[in-house]
């Protein structure tokens, strides 16, 4: 029997620290094999981004299929699909093959506040959110998914997970980073349940690509057969450890990345 497998479906980030990058390191890190879908490509550094440019949905198709054809894909992170045509065809492969333990990353901005979602593409993206078995939005990104204001408190971000579920996602990852206070707190909603998971809040600029590598650190979770929660509750203290050892890589000008391999190196 092989080892486990994971597919991520995002954008590449040509500074190393977020998308596909930041989701193979991850998935490496976490003992689980790595294969990839690139729906963009990105000139980014850890300064901002400088460039765009789109993967056309054709060949979106194409990786698809290679990669489900060859590989048994225990879990898929999805991250930037950067147009409505991405969306369409990342659904209708993740359909065609079946694909199961899907965690979407509703990614729309990056740290340095670029958009990476148009906005006429939110649409297919909510649609998107009913093929997932974990939806897992920033306080930002809640927001815009439900039209409604950003959650200033952990009631309304309990109300805010709860009318998410209603897109049909399995369960979701209210995270609360962008938010203030001592700890950072993410609230999982499953059915009738919230777990709260906190940690505290680390005092460092360097957390280029936290999103993405909670997201695929949860899809390894899943990818090695653990529960939704306990992939969340792993991915959660691997991602705070990976943020509190990001001041020691000292890498880029600017908000430079977490620390991927901080056991190792």
């Amino acid at each position: 029997m092989g080892v486990p497998i994971a597919a991520t479906i995002a954008g590449s980030d040509s500074g190393g620290g977020a998308g596909v990058q930041a989701d193979m390191k991850t998935f490496s890190a976490l003992g689980v094999y790595g294969t990839s879908v690139i729906t963009a490509l990105t000139a980014q550094n850890t300064t901002g981004v400088l460039a765009v440019h789109q993967v056309p949905a054709e060949f979106i198709t194409a990786q698809i299929d290679a990669v489900f054809s060859d590989f048994d894909i225990g879990a898929v992170k999805i991250g930037m699909l950067g147009s409505a045509a991405a969306i369409d065809a990342v659904a209708a492969g993740l359909d065609r093959h079946r694909a199961r333990n899907i965690v979407l990353d509703p990614v729309m901005a990056a740290t340095s506040g670029e958009k990476l979602l148009p906005a006429d593409a939110v649409g297919a993206l909510r649609e998107l959110a009913a093929q997932a078995s974990l939806l897992t939005p920033n306080l930002p990104e809640a927001a815009i998914l439900l039209e409604a204001d950003v959650a200033r408190d952990e009631e309304e971000m309990r109300r805010q997970a709860r009318t998410l579920l209603a897109l049909g996602p399995g369960a979701v990852l209210i995270k609360g980073g962008h938010g203030s206070g001592a700890e950072s707190v993410d609230l999982l909603v499953e059915g009738d349940a919230c777990t709260r998971f906190a940690a505290p809040r680390i005092d460092t600029r360097n957390t280029h690509g936290t999103g993405c590598t909670l997201a695929s650190a949860i899809a390894a979770g899943l990818a090695k057969k653990l529960s939704i929660l306990d992939a969340v509750r792993d991915a959660k203290a691997y991602v705070s450890a990976a943020i509190a050892a990001a001041d020691r890589l000292g890498v880029g000008s600017g908000r430079g990345p977490v620390h991927h391999f901080h056991k190792w190196w």
